[in-house]
């Protein structure tokens, strides 16, 4: 989700009127670039009144938009019941019905990417427009990652039907095959085509495009039932354990036996993978989504810097992160093993989690806190334009964020509505209270860290020096308070004063025709003298930027610990009780199942997003 800078320097390859490609056209000098887009708009041609001609021809593709986004939210809509009435047992209601409803839906996105790549092939030699900000090279390389261990999960399902293929449906096995070529051809599509923004043919693309986007979340959508009816029934197996009764588990196991000995391993191994597989679908229709809001759009034509992740200056932030993520493994071990074995053993399991979570979530927040107090000092413009990708990551983070309150919120109430309180659920007060306030403090930083403007330096103070000859043969060069922000860039560039014989030559930037001149001092012995403002004031730029870069990098490996507990069957809110007793077993399992993909979403988003975040600093 998510800014990228390192592939192009432009935002558009598209040819100049002159006819030479990657060359574009200046703004005229007295106007900003917005004035200028906006008194071309409104322009039309000789006899026409200004501005009719676009609004006309805008009225079709705004009504494609809208009649594609209708259709993408009814195809998800009847994906999406067809998958209830499954998991609630409805009558006349198959597993295979909703799995075939995936298959075809695949199908059809498959048959689109295929015919969308073979036009984009026959087109290569055109120059097409490109958003810089869509489809990050990491961002890439982390779906990559995900898709690979989703094949590995395809894999599995694939063998677990080889092994009970006399008891189960064809479509359990057609599935996992379909889905694994989706995925090979998805992955190579954004790739090769997620920063594309599409001018032909954009009636089509957009309905090609919204239903991929759709497709994937109702993928999503199956992973994460799938995964917790899962962790609903180690829940009941664990009250089972500990003595509760009338408890029914929902065993959904093949009615014959497997035909290899793998089975056993291939049922317990793909739910490890589904995490992976949850978060590959949930990024894979972010990137979509961006494709689509960029077709027909008219990207602002601006010079891009290169975003590079740099690992020097953020070891202090590593180290206490990698401290966090050691910490959050060895709990989860700890809890999965005491875990449902005895009340106390469980109690304390759940003591052990509460105080894990209450500091590293009040670490957090003091880090986003000090973070935001730095900004505060510094005065910097808000990058306000329109960027498709940038605004998906902050309606992402606050979406999220406000889908996972419900749980905190319901432990709150659970506590203070409860009659009794055993020991452990008074730690479970202050860790729901600092959920919330951490994920506001955070959203903040994040949400102002990627609207912040980069910092930009104009050339021609880069290479303007203010050269003073006194008649004591003493040369001053001060800087100017713009250049303060460019570091020591010009002596990293080797731009040094030059020096010959007593004379120095000074490059200068001449105001008139653009041209560099050379002037020559002379005089006697001479020395440099940089005013004591400029290096403090460097000095704490640097220092600045070195704190936020350690916080980025703490917090960004502070949210992977705290994705991987409730990924991987950490889930206090199933095992804590108190809830189940103040808003009964099912209302509150219906809380926590709609609450919690939410939660995990969040974690792995605001570690992407932070990450960026690092990356531009």
């Amino acid at each position: 989700m998510v800014e990228d800078n390192a592939d192009t320097t432009s935002s558009s390859g598209e040819k100049s009127r002159g006819g030479c490609p990657d060359q574009l056209q200046p703004y005229p000098s007295s106007r900003q670039p917005e004035e200028w887009e906006m008194e071309k708009s409104v322009q039309g041609p000789p006899g026409q009144p200004g501005g009719s001609r676009l609004v006309g021809g805008s009225y079709p593709q705004k009504n494609a938009e809208i009649l594609s986004s209708q259709y993408g939210i009814n195809l998800f809509l009847a994906g999406l019941l067809l998958m209830f009435a499954w998991a609630v047992h409805a009558v006349g209601i198959r597993k295979q019905d909703p799995l075939s409803y995936l298959i075809t839906i695949m199908l059809i996105q498959l048959l689109w990417m295929l015919w969308y790549i073979y036009r984009s092939y026959t087109q290569r030699r055109l120059i097409q427009e490109k958003d810089t900000h869509a489809g990050a090279r990491w961002l890439k390389c982390g779906i990559t990652l995900f898709a690979v261990i989703t094949l590995i999960l395809d894999s599995f399902k694939i063998g677990y039907f080889i092994g009970f293929s006399n008891c189960l449906s064809a479509t359990e096995g057609i599935f996992p095959v379909t889905h694994a070529v989706h995925t090979l051809l998805q992955v190579y599509f954004l790739w090769c085509h997620a920063k594309d923004i599409i001018q032909s043919f954009k009636t089509l693309e957009r309905f090609g495009v919204i239903h991929s986007v759709f497709t994937n979340l109702l993928l999503w959508t199956n992973g994460v039932l799938t995964e917790s009816k899962h962790q609903l029934n180690e829940h009941k197996e664990r009250l089972i354990t500990l003595g509760f009764e009338n408890i029914t588990i929902d065993d959904q196991a093949p009615q014959c036996n497997c035909t290899t000995t793998l089975c056993s391993i291939f049922s317990q191994g793909m739910y490890y993978l589904y995490p992976f597989n949850i978060e590959y679908h949930i990024l894979a229709s972010a990137m979509l989504y961006v494709l689509w809001k960029n077709i027909g759009r008219k990207v602002e034509h601006h010079q891009q810097h290169k975003i590079l992740f740099k690992f020097h200056g953020i070891t202090v932030g590593t180290i206490f992160g990698l401290i966090v993520l050691i910490s959050t493994l060895a709990v989860v071990v700890v809890y999965l093993i005491q875990m449902g074995r005895s009340k106390i053993k469980s109690e304390l399991a759940l003591t052990m989690f509460y105080l894990y979570g209450i500091s590293v979530l009040t670490l957090m927040c003091v880090a986003g806190i000090v973070a935001l107090l730095i900004y505060r000092l510094e005065e910097r413009s808000m990058d306000n334009s329109k960027n498709p990708a940038r605004k998906l990551d902050a309606d992402l983070l606050v979406g999220t964020a406000s889908g996972s309150w419900p749980l905190s919120w319901g432990s709150i109430l659970a506590i203070i509505c409860a009659q009794s309180h055993p020991k452990y659920t008074w730690y479970n007060l202050p860790y729901s209270i600092l959920v919330i306030i951490e994920k506001y403090i955070q959203n903040l930083f994040i949400i102002e860290s990627i609207h912040r403007e980069e910092e930009k330096v104009n050339d021609d103070i880069k290479t303007l020096r203010i050269v003073t000859v006194s008649s004591g043969s003493t040369l001053s060069l001060t800087p100017s308070y713009k250049e303060i922000y460019s570091g020591a860039a010009d002596m990293d560039n080797g731009k040094f004063p030059y020096m010959f014989d007593g004379n120095i030559y000074m490059r200068e930037r001449s105001g008139g025709d653009g041209f560099d001149e050379v002037r020559s001092q002379a005089s006697s012995p001479v020395t440099h003298s940089t005013s004591d403002f400029s290096l403090y004031s460097r000095n704490s730029v640097n220092n600045k930027r070195r704190i936020l870069k350690n916080i980025a990098a703490f917090l960004f490996l502070c949210n992977l610990s705290l994705w991987i507990p409730p990924a991987f069957g950490c889930r206090p809110e199933y095992d804590n009780g108190l809830e189940e007793i103040v808003f009964g077993f099912e209302p509150w399992i219906i809380v926590v199942n709609l609450a919690m993909p939410f939660s995990i979403f969040y974690r792995m988003h605001s570690a992407a997003s932070l990450f960026e975040v690092n990356c531009k600093t």
